[in-house]
């Protein structure tokens, strides 16, 4: 994964912070039993891959690789290193 740098862009951070701090208040608002809490740390957490999504496309996600054409006709044969 690393060489393709899954995961390393603004937009996948900003995502999975606002996920965690979702899922952060919920954990917290179920142990102080606050069932309004809970949800509403549920829906904070239900934003974050919105978020991430709309700012990948606004330019801040992964940049797409493109691999220059290459045409089959140009290229020239290699040998094997064997001899026949």
């Amino acid at each position: 994964m690393s060489g393709s740098a899954h995961g390393h862009t603004t937009a996948a951070w900003t995502g999975v912070s606002i996920c965690f701090l979702g899922f952060m208040v919920a954990g917290v608002a179920m142990v102080v039993p606050s069932p309004v809490l809970v949800v509403v740390g549920l829906v904070v957490a239900a934003v974050g891959p919105i978020v991430g999504k709309a700012m990948s496309v606004a330019g801040f996600g992964k940049k797409p690789h493109v691999t220059p054409a290459v045409s089959t006709a140009t290229k020239t044969p290699v040998a094997s290193g064997v001899a026949s």
